[in-house]
């Protein structure tokens, strides 16, 4: 073998070396996130995270699974088959409950992006027509359901003027609207955009009126996970937060990955995009009004008897997350 040939070779094993101990040449950690529904846009941040390469950056590899409801998913988290779950504020009450979960950070304000969806050519055409109507949502306890008693008791109607069908998720109610089963469902915004380009419903009303201080969705994370790696804890956040922030500021690259995730049409996608995007909290803090109005919700909906603690709720650990 000649000097040149020698020389080379060695140059090969010494890039070899470097790549070798290069900090992020291993493999990335698995983390797996889920969330409560495929088609509300609160929880596209981690399509675009993953897609934009950004939870790689903090050397993780998320893969998402999307569940049929808050219920569904906590289970999955008590069950160990996802680490990270973005859900229902009212949702940190099962943590007070003694479910091995704890909200980690707040992530979206307030309930802009839900709405009550009617029938296309319902009848009702305003909020003060729902009265003794029924209206399909997630079960009792979930978001959507106290929303609704929330839009009963603005009308002076106590919490049941408005009947609660708890169908579960988007398509179980879309499905009992369309056989006039019910009179309409609780659905994102986006959704009821979806519907009404199909002339299929229509959207009624917005939340954001009967909650203006509120933390609609908030990252939950296992407590064993917590309490042993918080380093992988900080880097999801860190990469979910810095996922926000881009979509802030690149409107174009986000309402790719939306259209791509949610199979949702060009106009529909840049209208919730305009609606919704300055509704996400860029830190991840709880604000204290609206933790107030939450720990209301739980006696509201009859899952707690008193208000409980913040620190039995979420924890501070985290905050504010600085990507």
């Amino acid at each position: 073998m000649t000097r040149i040939q020698l020389s080379l070779l060695s140059v090969v094993a010494l890039a070899g070396a470097l790549v070798a101990g290069a900090p992020n040449a291993h493999a990335l950690d698995k983390v797996h996130a889920g969330n409560p529904s495929d088609i509300a846009w609160a929880f596209v941040p981690l399509d675009v995270g993953v897609a934009e390469g950004i939870f790689a950056k903090y050397n993780l590899d998320v893969d998402v699974t999307s569940f049929g409801g808050d219920q569904k998913m906590q289970q999955g988290l008590a069950a160990g088959s996802i680490d990270f779950g973005l859900g229902g504020g009212p949702a940190m009450a099962f943590s007070v409950k003694g479910a091995p979960v704890i909200a980690v950070a707040a992530l979206f304000g307030p309930p802009k992006n839900i709405s009550i969806v009617v029938g296309y050519d319902s009848p009702i055409k305003s909020v003060s027509a729902l009265k003794g109507k029924l209206i399909s949502s997630s079960p009792v306890g979930s978001l959507t359901a106290w929303l609704l008693q929330r839009v009963s008791l603005d009308q002076g109607w106590g919490p049941d003027g408005i009947k609660i069908a708890a169908l579960g998720g988007y398509e179980p109610g879309v499905a009992a609207m369309r056989t006039h089963e019910v009179d309409g469902l609780m659905s994102s915004v986006e959704g009821g955009l979806m519907l009404e380009k199909k002339q299929v419903g229509r959207n009624l009303t917005d939340m954001q009126k009967f909650a203006p201080h509120f933390i609609t969705h908030v990252v939950f994370a296992r407590r064993d996970l917590v309490a042993k790696n918080p380093d992988l804890v900080t880097r999801f956040l860190k990469g979910l937060f810095a996922t926000v922030a881009f979509m802030k500021t690149h409107k174009p690259e986000t309402l790719k990955v939306t259209i791509s995730a949610m199979h949702e049409p060009p106009d529909v996608a840049e209208k919730t995009y305009d609606s919704e995007i300055g509704t996400f909290i860029p830190d991840g803090t709880f604000d204290p009004q609206a933790v107030e109005v939450l720990k209301q919700s739980f006696i509201d909906m009859g899952m707690l008897k008193a208000k409980p603690a913040s620190d039995q709720m979420f924890t501070t650990q985290f905050l504010p997350v600085k990507p």
